[in-house]
């Protein structure tokens, strides 16, 4: 087990900047994997926080833009902040911090979270705290719980009632914790302090996007219920906002606008703030797609997804909106980048005067971007690019050309442009057709490789499994191409952002399509002379932790892995995780315990004998979506074997590292592994015991 001292006793970073001048020297001759490297774990946490969401904040001298930082070297805590260059006590991003001192803004509502804040009329700040889960209103730097003690409740994805009396947000119970206990329902909550609340929805297993009409008088929310996930299948309700008597609450007696077939994906509504008419994103034509209430066709018939990255894993999610002059803003993706769309969606046909902007067309914007809030013609968004660290931007759309104005930055790490690798988007063929990725090559200015053909290959599997992942700049990216390692991200058949047939590869296919993917990219880089077929390795997280470990089992491609809090047995993992994944192998393998068999077929620690190379498995102590059992069930399995492998688990972590010696930790040793198994002279390598090596 790996302990982590506290924030305090962690030495902060030497300067508020970490800049690292271009090589000048020629350059030195070595193998691929040991160039030295001025990208360090150190240097990534160092000064780097997590930004996002973005709000604005009424007030009498103008808006007040917000946003949240998460801080690992804070123990990975939760920060609000607000931008303000001038005031003193300002950080390095310009901001300085609205939450107390040691609070931690952040919601376990359905474990992922998401919607921890929201502001009032007059720019109350309401939040979720972390170490209770409490509700809490913010005043004059004082905060006062709004909810009762005990870790009862978790709240999420709130609004403000226009009178400030009441927040309606999404409620979870947890008078009885057991998973298929847990009651999720749409509860109004009042800011007075009286602990009074009042449950408007009620009758699903689960319920999000809760948003109140322009006049206060209805609630829409979507819902669904077991054993569908959200990009399956939803519904999107109205309600009243005040309902009569408690037989109101109830789901069934809402009106249902849309999801009636069963087999389509509701997401993200949102009302029109100028027409009060209602907006939604349905995947009924094959994409997310953006439809008014009352209409069976899209306004934006577009074969491409407006969802966002990820859609419906968090709560708190919208990525289209309205912007203060009426029209209707979207974002989708094209080619590694964001495109930001506004048109006239006031009629009752389709959207007019649609306008396409990006940075590929010509536009200031950032290369990708998501998060937007407006303030007249000023849009402030999180984004970013390849080849240096994402941040908090403002941009006009009187002034499209300009370029976007970088507010704050999500790191002070600044990397000589001979050390960073921008990737290529490339498509390969496999079983299901083409799956898509993005490939790294190997660049470092100081260092050139004459001595190998081809350099080691570390593909990447994202989590989720239904996610996706990006071209944003990603130091744990550069961490490996600056050393000599190429690297494949794989979308993988089943990820996000290419329409719903190939969301539903992934149907039943769990462990099959997945792994067929993430093997076809590396032979197709290794066809192609880019990728060493005997260095071939590959990581993944959580979800992408089980393609990972079902790829070492079920082919013989990769000759090392790293699972970082992955899954090995998914009959354990359907009786043992929380309430919203809890039937998520329903759809991703069949139901449990039906086919019990085929959850065995498809576990890798059921196949161990199968299992030949060197596994490394990273795991944290308080993970309750992926619990530790997972990893120590299938370390015991290889030792049992004699494979070589290493376990660690990290303390006070949970579902993804956070505090930044956790996060150096991690980085270091998945170097160290592979520099062991390799042969490889890693240069400064951490000291790894692999035990049977």
């Amino acid at each position: 087990r790996v302990g982590s001292p506290s924030p305090q006793s962690r030495p902060p970073p030497p300067r508020s900047s970490v800049s690292l001048a271009m090589s000048s020297s020629p350059p030195v001759d070595a193998p691929y994997g040991a160039w030295t490297s001025p990208v360090t774990s150190s240097a990534i946490t160092a000064g780097s926080v997590s930004l996002g969401p973005l709000l604005l904040s009424p007030s009498l001298a103008g808006p007040s833009l917000l946003w949240l930082e998460g801080r690992p070297l804070e123990g990975g805590r939760n920060v609000l902040c607000r931008r303000d260059p001038a005031a003193a006590g300002a950080g390095s991003r310009g901001a300085v911090d609205v939450t107390p001192e040691g609070s931690n803004v952040r919601t376990r509502v359905h474990e992922y979270g998401g919607g921890a804040v929201c502001l009032g009329p007059d720019g109350t700040v309401f939040y979720s705290e972390f170490r209770d889960q409490r509700l809490m209103r913010l005043e004059d730097g004082t905060a006062t719980a709004l909810t009762p003690d005990g870790g009862r409740w978790r709240f999420a994805d709130g609004e403000c009632e226009r009178s400030g009396e009441r927040i309606v947000a999404v409620r979870e119970d947890h008078a009885d914790p057991a998973p298929a206990r847990v009651v999720n329902e749409v509860a109004a909550v009042r800011t007075d302090g009286s602990g009074g609340m009042e449950v408007l929805a009620t009758g699903r297993d689960f319920y999000a996007h809760p948003r109140l009409s322009p006049d206060g008088s209805r609630v829409a929310y979507v819902t669904w219920n077991h054993p569908s996930m959200p990009w399956d299948a939803t519904e999107l309700r109205l309600a009243p906002a005040r309902p009569e008597d408690a037989a109101a609450a109830a789901t069934d007696a809402h009106e249902l606008v849309a999801g009636e077939d069963g087999d389509t994906s509701i997401l993200q509504p949102t009302w029109d703030p100028h027409t009060g008419r209602l907006y939604y994103l349905s995947d009924a034509s094959g994409f997310y797609n953006i439809y008014r209430a009352g209409t069976k066709d899209p306004i934006l018939p577009m074969d491409k997804d407006f969802g966002g990255a990820a859609p419906g894993w968090r709560l708190g999610q919208q990525a289209f909106g309205f912007l203060p002059d009426g029209r209707l803003w979207a974002t989708y993706g094209r080619d590694g980048g964001t495109v930001l769309l506004t048109a006239d969606a006031s009629g009752d046909g389709p959207a007019a005067d649609v306008v396409e902007r990006s940075r590929a067309n010509g536009d200031g914007l950032p290369a990708q971007f998501s998060g937007i809030v407006a303030d007249g013609t000023t849009l402030y968004t999180l984004g970013g690019g390849p080849a240096a660290p994402g941040g908090v931007f403002s941009w006009s759309l009187a002034d499209p050309a300009a370029p976007a104005a970088e507010l704050a930055r999500s790191s002070t790490l600044e990397l000589p442009a001979d050390v960073i690798s921008v990737p290529e988007v490339i498509s390969f063929p496999t079983t299901l057709g083409d799956a898509f990725g993005y490939y790294y090559p190997p660049v470092n200015g100081a260092h050139v490789c004459t001595t190998e053909a081809a350099p080691p290959l570390l593909v990447k599997a994202h989590g989720g499994p239904t996610a996706c992942t990006s071209t944003s700049f990603n130091p744990g990216v550069q961490f490996w191409t600056s050393r000599g390692f190429a690297v494949l991200d794989v979308d993988y058949g089943g990820s996000t952002g290419y329409g719903r047939d190939y969301r539903r590869r992934l149907r039943g296919a769990w462990g099959v399509v997945d792994v067929d993917d993430v093997c076809a990219g590396a032979k197709y880089l290794a066809a192609k002379g880019l990728a060493d077929p005997e260095r071939t390795c590959i990581d993944g997280g959580s979800a992408g932790g089980y393609t990972t470990l079902g790829a070492l089992a079920f082919r013989d491609v990769f000759r090392a892995g790293c699972s970082l809090y992955g899954v090995g047995d998914l009959a354990a993992l359907a009786g043992d995780t929380h309430k919203f994944e809890s039937r998520y192998l329903d759809g991703l393998v069949g139901p449990y315990p039906q086919e019990e068999q085929l959850y065995k077929e498809r576990s890798p620690i059921e196949s161990v004998d199968t299992l030949s190379c060197p596994i490394l498995l990273l795991q944290g102590d308080e993970d309750k979506i992926v619990p530790p059992n997972q990893a120590e069930k299938m370390h015991a399995a290889l030792m049992k074997k004699g494979i070589p492998s290493c376990l660690k688990i990290y303390e006070g972590e949970q579902h993804g590292f956070r505090k930044a010696e956790n996060i150096e930790d991690a980085l270091d040793s998945e170097l160290a592994f592979y520099g062991k198994v390799f042969g490889i002279d890693v240069p400064g390598a951490l000291e790894l015991h692999i035990e049977n090596l």
